[in-house]
């Protein structure tokens, strides 16, 4: 018994081929695209797709810029950090020379002032450079880098741009002792500047400031009096600064006042000096009696 084939229902029908279908959808793509070329048919039709497809392409671009945001901020960090140190480090390094030219233009101020007293006595001042404190803690006493080779002798004054510093008490062929004035019983005369009154101050040694001693307690000082050498000893040159007044302690229980002095040199500070011989401090040679008689006589004869 033979079988008759059976035709499928029509809603089975396969239709045409897949190469059918290929060829009619590529005809219509490339028609979309030159009328999309020519005439911009399909501008609000991409414009709608954009922005629908915004949301998910921003959801699909958020994970890696977060990974990029998190790794920039710790990249920046990092550098920020390592600048940090770098500029201190820099910084570091820069310490010393900005110290050192504050030093240097502090000491020129005071060479250039130092300079300026070196011209009030010419040819009488030796300049020096302190080179250490002496050893022992009860004296005061300063090393300075020239002696008898220079010209520095003992008994000449010693003095900055503020004012006296002391005197040379040993001079060695290559350095020179100096006492400062605020050594233990070391005296200079003074006066106060603002009415002449004559005096000495004395040194009290380590730690304690210089006095005025013998002054009564009803005389004329006050705190804030400047006291200059009264040059009267004959080894400091009349009106330097030597001090100022502190303190004045007139109820002692005694007939002297207390009164306590301020060097204004840099006593213990100074780098650089000036040794000041001993024609720095005496007055003009006066003329002598022959010569003053022959200049008298020449002046009578041209009057003759």
């Amino acid at each position: 018994m033979h079988h008759i084939p059976v035709e499928p229902p029509a809603f089975f029908h396969r239709g045409p081929s897949p190469l059918s279908r290929l060829a009619l959808l590529g005809l219509l793509s490339i028609a979309l695209l030159f009328a999309d070329s020519r005439f911009r048919y399909l501008e609000n039709v991409r414009q709608v797709v954009g922005i629908v497809l915004y949301p998910l392409q921003r959801a699909v671009q958020l994970p890696g810029e977060a990974v990029a945001y998190v790794g920039d901020y710790f990249g920046s960090k990092r550098q920020l950090a390592d600048d940090n140190a770098h500029l201190k480090q820099e910084l570091v390094a820069q310490a010393p020379a900005v110290h050192s030219a504050a030093i240097a233009e502090i000491e020129n101020a005071r060479l250039k002032a130092l300079l300026d007293v070196s011209r009030r006595f010419p040819g009488a001042a030796i300049a020096v450079e302190v080179l250490y404190m002496g050893r022992d803690p009860f004296s005061q006493k300063v090393f300075v880098s020239k002696g008898v080779d220079a010209g520095v002798k003992a008994g000449d004054a010693v003095i900055d741009d503020q004012g006296v510093v002391g005197q040379v008490t040993r001079a060695y062929p290559m350095m020179g002792e100096v006492t400062l004035i605020t050594d233990r019983d070391y005296a200079v005369p003074v006066k106060i500047e603002r009415n002449g009154v004559r005096s000495i101050m004395f040194g009290n040694g380590t730690g304690r400031a210089p006095e005025l001693r013998f002054i009564a307690s009803t005389a004329d000082v006050k705190i804030g009096d400047r006291l200059l050498t009264s040059g009267i000893d004959g080894t400091y040159p009349a009106g330097l600064a030597v001090a100022e007044v502190v303190d004045v302690d007139r109820n002692t229980g005694q007939m002297f006042a207390r009164i306590t002095c301020r060097p204004l040199a840099g006593v213990e500070r100074s780098q650089f000096l000036l040794v000041l011989g001993r024609e720095a401090a005496l007055p003009a040679r006066p003329e002598e009696p022959a010569e003053a008689e022959t200049a008298k006589k020449g002046r009578k004869g041209r009057r003759g």
